[in-house]
């Protein structure tokens, strides 16, 4: 249906609903006086409930991605007389699905995502509140926009994948937060985050409250929190849950009126965007259960910090869409008890759930129709000419344990850049969870060090920063080593300075004079590189060479130091050598995609390795008989490798492997399958990624039982230097020469290109932060 129809069907929807809500007023026996008192229509959606996907942000199903097929149309945009029990239709969509409704202030306009078809993608529209003047907003092909929310200055903020992303631990688009004028002009990226950042709604101060997944070193399913922001994207802080094991996702947050509560929504990680709801008291507590003081239902109570991010799917029944009247009553969808058929229900604090309003196929997102009060609007504080922002830190001494650490220990402060996720594969790495493609042992970023700055004896830091780049903090001692580092992110936009206390420290806490801090008492320092230029982390050419320099002499295939560990740098089916060794034989003590706790200082990394021990304290070597002592800049490599999780690839795309095993092996799933037959050793398992060497195919342990005179042999040594060859002709990320030649990478990449430089045209500034895949980038 074009947009036209579906405007002259609006147009007559507005009549038919006048028709409607002017028959009989007497009110409606059966309805409670909070929502007979109401004066005004419920707005509310109908659809089917989303289908079950990978996780809860996977609602957008959008076109040319993995889960396009699950998108399901028929639903309408409707209102409810609570004084008539009448029901008006705005909008009817026989193929599409209307969305995420918000109303602007005066009551006159509605605002809304809309997808017409399955050959549509979600959009903004706008349309007056008895139906009339649909108007499109945003338009794209394989784009998404969703959640949209007036701004008290008469923008629009909304969610969109504009900017390509995928989450690390699957194939699934994200989306960030963007803005734009109210005529859809003017779109501009205000988040940045890794992952997805959606269902916001406006604190009473004017600060946008939203739901944003997103992991730096810790696991993928406990880490969707609230956070807040200002509208021109500056001040991303979290708001609660951002360590909270469970539920494993707080969506949907909304302000209580005249309280300093909220209400969200309860979740889980791999569910649809519902679970229980809760009201929580941030006076109490910034995570777990404590500053949660009711839950629907009550037994929902009971599984708050209980076992793991999915916990919440056991919730029964399920809620969503949660919309406060008042700071006792609430409107919210709710299962019926006709399979998952949603319906509008009325909640209250005394614990009544009262039905409303329920139709076939479902009911979301309820709200009233009419007035509300309008916050105030926040002054901008970005100038778009600026190309960085600077960002200080009080005292790195306080929060996160950090107390116990004596003063004068912390030496520098490291910035790390966590890139954004831009390609997926079919096959992938099971570390801690899907990596798809492999990325490193038992983590999915990929890491960029920008550098770091000298931390002031007081414990303070002042320093410039790339704007609009998603970057995370190490402290680190005398030698380098990290005493303590942050696993969340955080941007600066352009011109913003940006701070907090310390580290870790209470969200709630006030940040001392910066005047008596001795960082402030000049301008912003900028970043000390790291062995050269900002470049993406690969081990094989950062930490590899290393090795081959120093210990590979002893600790090779053949030698009685490799017995032990083998530190070659032979590639294998997805790493190499020497990275397997280590990793597997416990070496490196890393965090991987670590709990949701906060941990206490020097928890992981070099200060409890094996082979930091060993590089700092020097070893021999028996054949020289002489002491072996790596250079200072040798040492920096490796500790700062351990430091920053171990991570093993630079970059997501899979090359011209990404159909293969792990989406990185140069074999075909067959010749993998043949080699497993002729060497008796299942090389589909991950344990025997490491019996692979393509560099010197004849060193491979796999062919350890096969006496060469076996034709067995040949054939299996056939097959490794067949994948020695397309290494050599088309190499992975983790050789030099990388480029992109797989068609379906090359034509995300374009598009992210494309929609990078149409963001950079509206701003007037540079593509930057979309550097070109391959090399040292």
């Amino acid at each position: 249906m074009s947009c036209d129809s579906i405007a002259r069907c609006a147009g007559a929807a507005a009549v038919v609903l006048g028709a409607l809500i002017s028959v009989s007023q007497a009110e409606s026996p059966r309805m409670p006086p909070e929502i007979r008192g109401l004066g005004r229509p419920i707005l509310f959606v109908v659809r089917r409930q989303y289908l079950p996907d990978h996780h809860n942000t996977e609602t957008m199903f959008q076109t040319g991605e993995i889960n396009t097929a699950s998108f399901r149309g028929g639903g309408a945009l409707k209102t409810f007389d609570p004084a008539t029990g009448a029901v008006g239709t705005l909008l009817d969509l026989p193929e599409g699905v209307v969305r995420d409704p918000d109303v602007r202030f005066d009551g006159r306009k509605i605002l809304f995502s809309m997808r017409r078809n399955a050959a549509d993608d979600y959009h903004l529209y706008e349309i007056r509140a008895d139906g009339s003047g649909l108007t499109q907003l945003t338009f794209g092909s394989g784009t998404t926009d969703i959640d949209p929310l007036y701004l008290p200055d008469g923008r629009v903020l909304f969610t969109s994948t504009r900017e390509p992303k995928y989450c690390m631990c699957n194939r699934h688009i994200m989306g960030n937060l963007f803005v734009m004028d109210a005529d859809g002009s003017n779109i501009r990226q205000i988040g940045h985050s890794t992952l997805h950042e959606g269902h916001a709604s406006l604190l009473p101060d004017g600060r946008v409250l939203y739901d944003r997944w997103e992991y730096v070193d810790r696991n993928f399913g406990d880490a969707q929190g609230l956070w807040t922001v200002n509208p021109d994207g500056t001040n991303h802080a979290v708001y609660w849950g951002n360590n909270t094991n469970s539920p494993g996702a707080v969506l949907e947050g909304r302000a209580v009126p005249g309280s300093e509560r909220f209400i969200a929504t309860f979740s889980s990680c791999h569910d649809r965007p519902w679970g229980a709801l809760a009201i929580v008291d941030r006076r109490l507590g910034l995570d777990g259960k404590p500053p949660v003081v009711r839950t629907w239902p009550p037994e929902a109570m009971d599984l708050i910090g209980v076992g793991n991010y999915d916990t919440f799917t056991g919730v029964h029944p399920k809620y969503e869409d949660p919309y406060p009247l008042s700071d006792t009553h609430f409107l919210c969808s709710r299962m019926t008890g006709n399979g998952e058929q949603m319906g509008i229900y009325l909640l209250s604090v005394s614990g009544e759930d009262v039905l409303v309003h329920a139709e076939e196929p479902g009911c979301f997102d309820p709200m009233p129709l009419g007035p509300r009060e309008q916050p105030p609007a926040v002054p901008p504080r970005v100038d778009l000419a600026e190309g960085e922002g600077s960002f200080y830190v009080a005292d790195v001494y306080r929060g996160a344990g950090m107390e116990q650490v004596p003063r004068g220990t912390i030496k520098s402060l490291r910035v790390v850049e966590s890139p954004e996720k831009r390609f997926w594969t079919h096959q992938n790495w099971q570390g801690s969870g899907t990596q798809a493609p492999g990325m490193a042992w038992d983590d999915f970023n990929n890491k960029r060090i920008l550098g770091t700055v000298p931390v002031e004896p007081d414990g303070s830091v002042y320093f410039t920063l790339r704007a609009d780049t998603f970057v995370y903090f190490q402290l680190l001692d005398r030698e380098g080593r990290m005493v303590q580092t942050m696993r969340s992110g955080t941007i600066v936009r352009p011109g913003e300075t940006a701070g907090c206390v310390g580290c870790h420290e209470n969200r709630r806490t006030t940040v001392p004079p910066l005047e008596t801090r001795l960082a402030m008492l000049r301008p912003a320092r900028h970043l000390e590189p790291w062995h050269g230029p900002a470049r993406k982390f690969s081990y094989t050419a950062e930490v590899q060479p290393v090795f081959d320099n120093q210990c590979v002499r002893c600790h090779d295939y053949g030698a009685e130091g490799g017995e032990k560990l083998n530190l070659a740098g032979d590639l294998n089916l997805v790493f190499n050598t020497s990275y397997v060794e280590l990793r597997s034989k416990g070496f490196v003590q890393v965090i991987g995609a670590g709990p949701h706790q906060m941990l206490p200082p020097k928890t992981w990394g070099s200060h409890v390795s094996r082979l930091a021990k060993v590089l700092l304290e020097g070893h021999r070597d028996p054949k020289l008989d002489q002491e072996i002592h790596l250079t200072p800049e040798q040492v920096d490599r490796v500790i700062t490798w351990i430091d920053i999780n171990a991570p093993y690839y630079p970059d997501y795309a899979g090359g011209a492997f990404r159909q293969n095993l792990y989406g990185r092996s140069p074999l075909t799933p067959p010749e993998v399958g043949r080699l497993s037959e002729l060497t008796g050793i299942d090389l589909n398992h991950q344990e025997h990624a490491g019996e692979v060497s393509f560099t010197r195919p004849e060193r491979s342990p796999c062919l350890r039982n096969l006496p060469q005179a076996d034709p067995r042999y040949a054939e299996a040594l056939s097959i490794l230097r067949a994948g020695r060859d397309r290494l050599a002709a088309t190499p992975r990320p983790d050789i030099p020469g990388f480029v992109l030649v797989d068609p379906t990478e090359i034509q995300q990449e374009n598009k992210y290109q494309t929609l990078l430089m149409q963001e950079a045209r509206r701003d007037g500034t540079s593509a930057e932060r979309g550097r070109p895949l391959g090399g040292s980038q």
